[in-house]
């Protein structure tokens, strides 16, 4: 895991549960989902985008909660309800930007997940991911999901 050029990503696609989040949400007795978002991650993604990164989110949950964190923090492509993430990349975010596939980091968790994370350049886990997962990542942040790691991440793209 050791020799990673971080700096030449120019996409971070990010899964929600278990990245974005520790993986746990709250449900209220009318059926209202919530989530718990770290605001490291928050920051850490407004800096992304302004410094040119580009940021994706791919998940196969429908959450209104994500779609407004989302706008929250400007992300502009974002796929709900897609389990197959790869579909996604080829077919949406590939054309979209014309990055080679070395420049594309995903940051999963779980053993659906794989796919996409076999075909990016840079496949990115957190250490309560699976462990098939974590057996085929190329980097294991030291946060956890939801505790900061995507923060982690684009520190390491920015070189900071």
């Amino acid at each position: 895991m050791n020799n990673i050029d971080f700096k030449k990503i120019k996409l971070l696609i990010l899964d929600v549960d278990g990245i974005m989040t520790d993986g746990t949400f709250f449900m209220s007795n009318s059926g209202d989902v919530l989530k718990r978002f770290n605001v490291l991650d928050g920051y850490g993604i407004k800096y992304a985008l302004q410094r040119g990164l580009e940021i994706a989110i791919i998940s196969g949950g429908t959450y209104e909660c994500v779609v407004r964190r989302s706008k929250e923090l400007g992300i502009k492509h974002l796929f709900m309800g897609k389990e197959d993430k790869l579909s996604v990349y080829n077919e949406k975010l590939k054309p979209l930007f014309n990055f080679k596939n070395e420049e594309v980091a995903f940051m999963a968790d779980d053993v659906y997940d794989m796919p996409l994370m076999k075909e990016v350049g840079l496949s990115i886990t957190v250490p309560n991911a699976h462990e098939e997962v974590k057996k085929m990542a190329k980097h294991i942040t030291s946060r956890s999901g939801g505790a900061g790691a995507v923060r982690e991440v684009i520190d390491l793209i920015f070189g900071k």
